[in-house]
């Protein structure tokens, strides 16, 4: 993610010619120091008015013309005939724009008011028809101006931006033979901008051939000191899994890949004899990828949304068990050093036929989070959303080699009745990111035609 401090928002003031200029130029005024809080760079101009000469809009739109930005916000002091806003954003209706109408005042009980929402009920459904992506907000009197939910907008408008050059990197395809983890490359180019790049496994395994034994030896002597290993480590296991993330991410470096997918059970486990969870640990934590496994396409497009949303890695989790009021989520082998409590433990140990595998077995942070996946029904995206409260519980997956290892895993307690959460799951892997960012996550749909299932 890009800094506040890189980001330029547009902002422009409106008041009815007529209205006391002092009063909706104070009030412009504080609105404007509000959206200076938030820490953004700001692009302004001063007060527009209805004059009749037209001076106003044309001294706005010469010095907004000056520096580019990306979010603009219009701001109503006061009532304005719509066509003078309308003059002012024509020019960006290709941005996300607030529409924000301040409010008046009530000395000693009596309402006193520049009848700003008279302006912006004018404007809301002008913008609409006219294609614009925005949010409508107004002030409350005696309330605090609405910045979180400005804020927020901005944000989903910045991760939209940001994602247009994302590139998803995926070794093999489809794994499992699985249905949900398929995308449609069109319509994700079209509405997210987002590419899908396959590689090889071969090329990985050509390439770990060339791995100099130096740096190899760097990722072991590193890892040794952090993690905690709860057994014995087969030495040339670890050196062969760190030339095998050398590898991938030489390639991710390469083709500029942001997220990265592999063919797991069908491809690493079951031709080359190696589960992947130890190559995914170094590639999300000490290369910084976003990573899924099972070639989770449309996973990987919600981890990118994701991080792009809230800053953090953005991990996954899938669903083992329903309850009446809660989820358990957990993980078959490995999740990101961000969301763990305390160090990295990791063990050897053995599911079934597959052996020889280095698992995951840290303990998650608990609190409050927000789970989500992107979904796809041909061209139609949906965003499934829910919040809760995620805390470790006792359990096992029955398969594992006895003592069974504890996985990664939360209880999570959704706000919504687990039968009505359910009814709307998209797939096994779902993407979590610690505390509330439901108005962030449906900002971002709303600006980028992206469907709404909110729990």
């Amino acid at each position: 993610m890009i800094g506040k401090i890189d980001r330029k928002v547009g902002f422009v003031s409106f008041g009815e010619v007529n209205s006391p200029k002092k009063l909706i130029a104070e009030m412009s005024d504080k609105a404007l120091r509000g959206i200076h809080s938030l820490g953004y760079q700001i692009v302004t101009t001063g007060l527009v008015t209805d004059d009749e000469r037209g001076e106003d809009v044309l001294r706005a739109q010469e010095e907004l013309a000056q520096e580019k930005f990306d979010v603009l916000i219009i701001c109503l002091s006061g009532w304005i005939p719509s066509h003078t806003v309308i003059s002012i954003t024509d020019k960006y209706r290709h941005l996300p724009i607030v529409l924000w109408g301040l409010a008046g005042e009530k000395p000693n009980g009596h309402i006193v008011t520049t009848a700003a929402q008279a302006g912006t009920s004018a404007l809301r459904k002008v913008f609409q028809d006219l294609g614009y992506k925005f949010i409508y907000l107004y002030n409350i009197i005696g309330s605090p101006s609405p910045l979180s939910k400005i804020e927020s907008f901005i944000t989903a408008a910045f991760a939209g931006k940001n994602l247009r050059d994302s590139r998803i990197g995926m070794m093999g395809f489809r794994d499992m033979r699985l249905y949900n983890t398929l995308y449609e490359g069109i319509s994700l180019k079209k509405n997210l901008g987002i590419e899908v790049e396959f590689f090889e496994m071969l090329e990985v395994v050509s390439l770990s051939e060339k791995i100099n034994a130096d740096e190899v030896q760097v990722v072991l002597d590193k890892i040794k000191s952090a993690w905690e290993f709860l057994g014995e480590m087969d030495k040339d296991f670890l050196k062969r899994g760190i030339t095998y993330y050398l590898a991938i991410k030489q390639i991710a470096d390469e083709r500029g890949l942001d997220a990265i997918s592999l063919k797991d059970v069908d491809g690493m486990k079951k031709i080359l004899g190696f589960p992947p969870a130890f190559v995914f640990m170094l590639l999300a934590d000490e290369a910084g990828f976003c990573t899924i496994p099972e070639n989770d396409v449309m996973g990987a497009v919600t981890q990118l949304v994701v991080k792009q949303l809230t800053g953090q890695c953005a991990a996954y989790l899938e669903f083992y068990e329903y309850f009446e009021d809660s989820v358990l989520m957990g993980v078959p082998d490995y999740v990101p050093q961000e969301v763990v409590e305390g160090g990295i433990r990791v063990l050897p140990a053995a599911f079934g036929q597959i052996s020889g595998g280095l698992l995951n077995v840290s303990a998650m942070k608990e609190g409050g989070l927000t789970i989500a996946r992107i979904s796809n029904t041909g061209s139609d995206y949906t965003m499934h959303i829910a919040y809760g409260q995620g805390e470790r519980c006792s359990w096992e997956e029955a398969g594992w080699t006895q003592p069974a290892p504890q996985l990664p895993s939360l209880l999570v307690k959704l706000e919504t009745p687990v039968e009505q959460f359910v009814k709307h799951i998209s797939g096994q892997h779902y993407i979590l990111a610690y505390g509330d960012y439901r108005n962030q996550f449906v900002d971002f749909c709303e600006l980028n035609d992206i469907a709404v299932v909110l729990h």
